[in-house]
């Protein structure tokens, strides 16, 4: 059953501000196809972008800093571990040991605040009481 419109929801993700040209990505918890898993948004061009942090070639968080994924020139995207590269708007596979690209997270930008967007297989973490 194909998901809607409605089923899609927007939630606001962090201050347009936050998100510095080739700066420090802003992560955030979701649930993609059941599990849970760290994404993170990052500005390049002048646009907001985000991703899985999950890196194609082995399934593993790709910054060895803290939410730093730019690579020294600030032009791609880079996993740390084994060096693959993506490209920062679009998440395919630029060079090294990728299998394909990262997995896109929909964002939005308005008013000051950068959202992101639900999917059918990705939803937000939900905090249990």
């Amino acid at each position: 059953m194909a998901m809607s419109d409605a089923d899609i929801q927007i939630k606001p993700l962090c201050q347009s501000a936050d998100l510095v040209e080739g700066g420090r990505a802003v992560p955030f918890d979701v649930v993609y196809a059941g599990q849970t898993c760290r994404a993170f948004a990052i500005r390049f061009e002048g646009q907001p972008h985000a991703y899985l942090n999950r890196c194609t070639h082995v399934a593993m968080e790709m910054d060895f800093q803290p939410d730093q994924f730019f690579d020294a020139s600030g032009r791609w995207l880079l996993c740390a571990t084994h060096g693959a590269e993506y490209a920062p708007d679009s998440g395919e596979c630029a060079g090294g040991p990728c299998r394909g690209g990262l997995v896109k997270v929909v964002l939005s930008e308005r008013d000051g605040v950068v959202h992101w967007h639900t999917a059918y297989n990705l939803k937000p973490f939900e905090f249990l009481d």
